[in-house]
């Protein structure tokens, strides 16, 4: 993507009764929903930063350098259940010029 591209915004979709609830914070904050979610969804994640660390940490433990491990990261299976539907071949494929 290039430097200067704008990215388009995309819609948020929550259930009438969390919007309603975003509608009314906002108001009594006086300050926008899309602030409001903006600065909510900061807060949770530094609140959950370990967390989120930690989990991401646990990823890595499975990824080896193997397209055999990233298929399986990506797809939520192990080794195993990959290798049980017919797992991943790991020879080189170049794209045709």
């Amino acid at each position: 993507m290039a430097a200067n591209t704008t990215r388009r915004q995309a819609p948020l979709k929550v259930d009438p009764a969390i919007d309603e609830l975003i509608a009314s914070g906002a108001n009594f904050l006086g300050m926008t929903k899309k602030d409001l979610v903006a600065e909510a969804v900061q807060f949770y994640l530094d609140a959950r930063r370990e967390e989120m660390r930690r989990r991401m940490q646990n990823l890595m433990t499975h990824l080896d350098g193997t397209r055999a491990s990233r298929a399986a990261l990506l797809a939520g299976l192990s080794r195993k259940q990959l290798d049980a539907v017919g797992g991943v071949d790991e020879t080189e494929h170049r794209a045709a010029d």
